[in-house]
């Protein structure tokens, strides 16, 4: 059994987020090079986001600090006018193991462009 441990994601000096994040799940393609340099690339979706970074499930065996591309495609449904899709770098920042079997929830800082588009949690819809 491995031992994950764990980092706040965006911390302000005062111990809180220096964002907020909102719920909402959207589909992300994941793409990452292991320790060998072998590239893997994983569909999942955002377990939430805010501008600075995203946190998502992974069956990825990822480690703080690593890198990773992050794409989110946007269809003409879920918007009225037509958005191209977000594709970014992150870091991680954070990975905890998740309550379903072999999977990991991983907060990753936005390295790249930062994250534009304004969502309602989907705890309040």
């Amino acid at each position: 059994m491995s031992t994950v441990s764990t980092v706040p994601i965006s911390k302000s000096v005062s111990g809180h987020r220096s964002e907020r994040r909102i719920s909402v799940h959207l589909p992300l393609t994941l793409r990452r090079r292991d320790p060998h340099g072998v590239t893997n690339e994983e569909v999942t979706a955002s377990e939430n986001l805010c501008r600075g970074g995203a946190a998502f499930l992974t069956r990825f065996d990822v480690t703080i600090g690593s890198e990773i591309e992050i794409y989110i495609p946007f269809s003409s449904h879920t918007s009225r006018r037509r958005e191209a899709a977000f594709e970014t770098h992150g870091r991680v920042v954070y990975v905890v193991d998740a309550p379903s079997q072999g999977e990991r929830l991983v907060g990753v800082q936005f390295t790249g462009p930062r994250f534009q588009r304004v969502f309602r949690s989907e705890s309040t819809a």
